[in-house]
C-alpha cells in the first residue's frame, strides 16, 4: 500500500513492491533515487523513524539502507545520518524527460534572471517612502504617456554617465520592459511600411515572435568568431542587436562592426535597435559604452531594470532618436501604462546613489560566481570551455561535439534546469552546429549556488 510520509519537511511517497518487505522497500527507495524524486544530498529519516512510519521492523529498514549504501545509491556516515549520494545520474537514451513535473526543479540555471533573493528590499522601501512623501498629488493621475518626468530626468543623467548614452528626458519613453518597447517599435516600423528586420543568428525567440506579430520578417545575420557580422545589411528596414554583451554567445560587437552598423543606418535610413540587456555587468574592465552614443539619430537604446533589479518591476525605457517619439506614442496610446509610484521610486533610487551601490555589489557577487564556475570546470571538466567575455549573468559552456542532448537529459534527471544553445538559434540561421549549454549563474540565490554548481558539474562530460 502506498504511504506518503514526511521526511524532514519533504513528502516521501514510497510504493513497496512484491518479493518481501525488505526487497520491496529497497526497490522503492532505489527507484525514488534513480528517477530523481529523491534529489542528491537529501537526508533520509533514521531507520527507527522510517520503520515507525511504515509499521515495519527497524532492522528491515536498516538492512535496506545498508544494501543501497553498498550499491552506491546512499551514503551513511556516523553521526550525520543517511543521505542520497551525490552521483551522476545516467538517464536512458531518447527524448529528455520532464524533471519532477509539475514542481520546480531542484536547481535553476536558466539564463535571463538575476538573483531575486538579493533584491535590495530595505533600500527600495526607503526610496519608495521618500518618493511617496514628496510626490505631488498629480502623480496619482493618469500621467504623461512618456512616463514620469522625474524618472526620465534621472535616467538621462544615469545613462549618460554610466552607459555613454546621449540622452535627453524629452526623448526617453518609459515602458513595461524590453518586450513592451520592442512591440511598440515593431508597430512603428510596420506603420512606416517596413517589411524585414535583421537579427542576430542567436537570440530570444520571444523577440522574433513579437516582430513577426507586427507583420515583420526577421532575417538572421551571419555569425563568426568575431560575433555578428553586419556585412549583409542591405535593404532591411531595421536591425536588432545586443552589442555590449551578446545574448547568448557572450561577446561584444567588434568596434569595426559597430561603425559598420551605424554607417549602414546613415546610408539607408534604417533603424538600429540596441538591446542593452545586461550591459552594466562587466568584470574584467569597464563596460562597453552604448552603441547609441555613436549616432543618436539612428539608434534606439533600450534598457530595463530586469537584469539589474528584478523583471517583476516591469520597468524599461527607450531612448529614441529625435522625431520618433510621436510615432511611438501613437503606438503606445495616451495613458502611461507603467505605475507612477514605481517610476518615482526608481527615480529616487537612481538619484540617491542606491542604484549604483546595488549594481556594484551585484557585479562583485556575479563575478565571484563566474570565477568559481570557471575554476570548477578546469578541475572537473577540462573538455568543457567557458566562452565569451567576463560579463553578464550567463556563460556559454562549449561541449564536445554531439554531447549537448546527452547533457540536457542528464540535467533533467538531476533536477537541474538549464538550456542548450540550440534553442537560441534562429530557425533560418546558417551557422556551424555548436554543442553548448547556456548557464545562468546569476539566477540561483546565494545559498543555492554551490549546490547548483555541483549539479552542473555532475552532468558535464568529464
Amino acid at each position: 500500500m502506498a504511504k506518503p510520509r514526511a521526511t524532514f519537511g519533504i513528502d516521501l511517497h514510497l510504493e513497496p513492491t512484491g518479493g518481501g518487505v525488505r526487497r520491496g522497500l529497497t526497490d522503492a527507495l532505489r527507484e525514488a533515487v534513480r528517477t530523481g524524486r529523491l534529489a542528491p544530498g537529501t537526508r533520509l529519516p533514521s531507520s527507527r523513524a522510517l520503520a515507525t512510519d511504515l509499521g515495519i521492523a527497524r532492522n528491515t529498514v536498516a538492512d535496506a539502507y545498508a544494501d543501497l549504501v553498498a550499491e552506491g545509491w546512499l551514503t551513511a556516515r556516523q553521526g550525520s545520518g543517511t543521505h542520497v549520494s551525490q552521483r551522476t545520474v545516467v538517464p536512458p537514451t531518447g527524448p529528455a524527460p520532464r524533471p519532477r513535473p509539475p514542481g520546480r526543479p531542484t536547481h535553476n540555471l536558466v539564463p535571463g534572471t538575476p538573483d531575486l533573493a538579493s533584491f535590495p528590499r530595505a533600500q527600495w522601501l526607503k526610496a519608495a517612502r521618500r518618493a511617496l512623501a514628496t510626490a505631488p498629488y498629480q502623480a496619482l493621475d493618469y500621467g504623461d504617456p512618456r512616463g514620469r518626468v522625474e524618472l526620465r530626468t534621472a535616467l538621462a543623467e544615469y545613462l549618460s554617465r554610466a552607459r555613454g548614452v546621449r540622452a535627453d528626458p524629452e526623448h526617453i519613453l518609459v515602458c513595461a520592459g524590453f518586450s513592451h518597447g520592442l512591440r511598440l517599435l515593431g508597430a512603428v516600423l510596420r506603420a512606416r511600411g517596413a517589411r524585414t528586420v535583421a537579427v542576430e543568428s542567436y537570440g530570444l525567440d520571444v523577440h522574433w515572435d513579437l516582430l513577426a506579430a507586427a507583420g515583420l520578417r526577421t532575417v538572421p545575420l551571419p555569425f563568426d568568431e568575431h560575433g555578428t557580422d553586419p556585412g549583409e545589411l542591405t535593404e532591411q528596414d531595421a536591425v536588432l542587436l545586443t552589442p555590449a554583451h551578446q545574448f547568448p554567445m557572450g561577446g561584444t560587437l567588434h568596434r569595426d562592426r559597430r561603425s559598420a552598423v551605424v554607417e549602414w543606418a546613415r546610408r539607408t535610413g534604417g533603424l538600429v535597435v540596441e538591446d542593452d540587456y545586461d550591459g552594466e555587468f562587466r568584470y574584467d574592465r569597464q563596460p562597453v559604452g552604448a552603441l547609441q552614443g555613436l549616432d543618436p539619430d539612428h539608434v534606439v537604446h533600450a534598457g530595463t531594470a530586469s537584469k539589474s533589479l528584478a523583471p517583476g518591476l516591469r520597468l524599461g525605457w527607450l531612448v529614441l532618436p529625435p522625431g520618433l517619439m510621436e510615432e511611438v506614442l501613437t503606438a503606445k496610446g495616451t495613458i502611461d501604462t507603467c505605475g507612477s509610484l514605481d517610476q518615482l521610486t526608481l527615480a529616487e533610487f537612481l538619484t540617491s546613489g542606491a542604484y549604483d551601490r546595488h549594481v556594484r555589489a551585484a557585479r562583485l557577487r556575479y563575478r565571484r560566481r563566474r570565477d568559481a564556475l570557471v575554476a570548477e570546470l578546469a578541475r572537473r571538466a577540462p573538455k568543457v570551455h567557458a566562452t565569451g567575455i567576463a560579463a553578464g549573468l550567463h556563460v556559454v559552456l562549449r561541449l564536445p561535439p554531439g554531447t549537448e542532448q546527452a547533457a540536457l537529459r542528464a540535467a533533467a534527471w538531476q533536477g537541474l534546469a538549464v538550456h542548450g544553445l540550440h534553442r537560441y538559434q534562429h530557425p533560418e540561421a546558417t551557422v556551424e552546429r555548436r554543442d553548448a549549454l547556456v548557464v545562468g549563474y546569476g539566477t540561483p540565490p546565494d545559498h543555492a549556488w554551490s549546490g547548483a554548481l555541483e549539479a552542473l558539474c555532475a552532468v558535464l562530460p568529464e
